[in-house]
């Protein structure tokens, strides 16, 4: 990292990071270009769930190369002054690393959205209709490299 000063070496810092931001952006591969989507996601012991359809390209992605990158910010702030070359942006954020994995049982289907209900704040008992589950892909993003970096004053 270019600027260590900026650098969130604070693991509780990271995990506050992924667990209370609300859209994590995936970026996959797609004929040697970057594709990237914003999803809403669940966090829990450092993997990140999704819920997707079980088409599209996302889908077709993701099979061919389940390796990909995401990025969460948790707030984001522009600062203005008078002279545009005095703005500046407080921020949190993670970059990090992993591997996707297509949940495919009924039982892990209902945990990952468990998981990612409880991340906006439903901890209650969840009913998933059998007819939902069927159609529903859940991925489970492995994190094997994160790094957070923050500008501001978060004193």
């Amino acid at each position: 990292m270019r600027r260590k000063q900026n650098e969130i070496t604070d693991p509780k810092i990271i995990e506050e990071i992924l667990s209370g931001a609300e859209v994590c952006r995936l970026a996959m591969i797609e004929n040697h270009r970057p594709y990237i989507v914003p999803m809403n996601y669940g966090y829990k012991n450092r993997k990140i769930y999704f819920h997707s359809s079980g088409l599209g390209k996302k889908i077709d992605l993701l099979k061919a190369d389940n390796k990909v990158c995401f990025e969460i910010e948790l707030f984001s702030q522009i600062t203005k002054r008078e002279n545009p070359c005095d703005w500046s942006t407080k921020y949190r954020s993670v970059i990090g690393y992993g591997t996707i994995e297509f949940i495919t049982g009924s039982r892990e289907k209902r945990e990952g959205l468990d998981i990612i209900m409880a991340h906006y704040g439903k901890t209650d008992k969840n009913i998933y209709p059998d007819t939902l589950i069927e159609k529903v892909m859940i991925l489970k993003l492995k994190i094997e490299e994160i790094t957070g970096k923050q500008s501001g004053d978060w004193d």
